[in-house]
């Protein structure tokens, strides 16, 4: 039985399987793994995750109890769960990307969009089933009065769940996006949107990347259950749930450590020898709807045809990685975003310069070496919960001016030496990245000085320890 457990869709690592039935392991994606696998290891946490594709379910099926680390791997104690893939399919795609990720993010197209009948409460009773399934394998491996940490939109349901299981545990749930207004929030069907407000104050302790998020949340709870909200907590139905505000950052020294390791340094080689002297404008993304690639595009072309004085001596690297293409959205978005592209190619690229160099193929080292080069970061989500990125680039680049979006959680800690835009206003972007191209020498030092002091403020052992303490 364990003491300290974490609760998350994906888990620290995956495999893939090859047609000899050969299984490789990797270590997981996403910015909530970054953030917590090396904290979790350190502390020998239990770390119980989904099985999120064929090489996932063939190492929990030949694991005893989907106890990865009780098989022989290197994983540190780890429990996968074997979801039925219909079930988590329509959990993980329709309701938890299609539905409470679009709803958090403000990002449906109204008139059209959302449509909530018949299929949707099936997909309902699937993500119902989902969130159960963490439930129960929560109860069975969490020692008395252990300490369970549920995170994000996957698994709204869960908390109050394992309080119905086992209400000895102490039970904290942490939401890695926005969260929306009451008047947007309330787009969900009555039943759902309860279902979820409730699923969460069914923990002790809620944690969310913003004072802004908080605030909304507990304007959700006292809007739609009528809970009293008081200071920094939410009491309903004779229970209090306290809420926190944890503002994730970036461990420094050990980005740094990775960020000198040789496949880092060749990839800077690579990126000199393509760009040559010019000045570099960094962006690294998922092809995510709501980190507003396109329109970021759009205004480094309206840069170009702003400031010819700029043309051949600047190069926009934008890395637009994969994202969901399970869903038709994110397929359009990435043909979007590489339509964008072509246009800016077509239109300014001569002979001897490429005026943007797109890269759609995961790498985490060229990540690395991009921050490293970068004079100007370009990071203007529609709406983000925090964004690691605006947080590791001045962290990797001693020099890099940051443009940021005001609808993105890291403005909270980082606006007051960023440039801060309004995303949707393109013109703006396009005199930002003027501004940050052209900023004095000793400014944009000292703004990045304080930049890295921010995103270093609260790493990930600290933003752990802080909650565990607040249970």
């Amino acid at each position: 039985m364990n003491s300290v457990l974490v609760a998350s869709n994906r888990g620290p690592v995956s495999f893939t399987v090859d047609a000899d039935g050969v299984l490789t392991m990797k270590r997981g994606g996403g910015g909530l793994v970054s953030g917590l696998s090396a904290v979790v290891r350190d502390r020998d946490v239990l770390w119980i995750c989904a099985a999120l594709s064929d090489g996932d379910r063939s190492a929990v099926r030949q694991a005893p109890g989907g106890r990865l680390d009780h098989a022989g791997y290197d994983t540190g104690p780890l429990r996968m769960l074997d979801i039925p893939p219909a079930t988590f399919h329509r959990a993980y795609n329709a309701v938890a990307n299609s539905t409470l990720w679009f709803v958090n993010h403000l990002l449906y197209d109204i008139p059209n969009a959302p449509l909530f009948g018949t299929r949707f409460f099936r997909e309902w009773e699937s993500y119902r089933d989902y969130n159960g399934a963490f439930a129960l394998a929560l109860a069975e491996e969490a020692a008395h009065d252990a300490r369970v940490m549920v995170q994000d939109y996957h698994l709204t349901l869960t908390p109050a769940m394992l309080r119905a299981e086992r209400p000895d545990l102490r039970i904290a749930h942490f939401s890695h996006t926005p969260w929306a207004p009451p008047e947007y929030f309330s787009l969900l069907p009555d039943e759902v949107a309860r279902e979820v407000l409730e699923g969460i104050l069914g923990a002790d302790h809620a944690g969310f990347l913003t004072e802004r998020w908080a605030q909304a949340f507990m304007d959700c709870c006292a809007h739609l259950l009528k809970a009293e909200v008081s200071g920094d907590t939410v009491t309903h139905e004779g229970r209090t749930t306290s809420i926190g505000v944890y503002g994730l950052g970036v461990d420094g020294d050990a980005l740094w450590a990775r960020a000198r390791e040789p496949d880092v340094e060749s990839h800077m080689a690579a990126i000199r020898e393509q760009v040559g002297d010019r000045r570099l404008i960094v962006r690294i993304d998922r092809t995510e709807l709501s980190k507003n690639i396109v329109r970021g595009l759009m205004a480094y072309r309206e840069f170009l045809d702003s400031h010819p004085e700029w043309h051949g001596r600047v190069v926009h690297l934008a890395f637009a990685y994969p994202s969901r293409h399970d869903l038709p959205e994110y397929r359009e978005y990435t043909a979007a975003v590489q339509r964008s592209a072509k246009a800016i190619e077509d239109e300014y690229a001569t002979e001897d310069w490429d005026p943007l160099i797109l890269n759609v193929n995961d790498d985490y080292p060229r990540s690395l070496a991009a921050y490293r080069l970068a004079d100007v970061l370009l990071v203007n989500p529609i709406r983000d919960g925090m964004n690691l990125v605006a947080k590791e680039g001045p962290i990797l680049s001693p020099r890099c001016a940051l443009v940021l979006s005001r609808e993105a959680g890291a403005a909270a800690e980082l606006g007051a030496d960023a440039i801060v835009v309004n995303p949707y206003d393109i013109g703006e972007t396009a005199r930002a990245l003027h501004e940050a191209l052209t900023m004095d020498e000793r400014e944009r030092v000292r703004r990045a000085a304080n930049l890295r002091k921010a995103a270093t403020a609260l790493p990930p052992e600290r933003w752990f320890a802080a909650q565990l303490a607040a249970l």
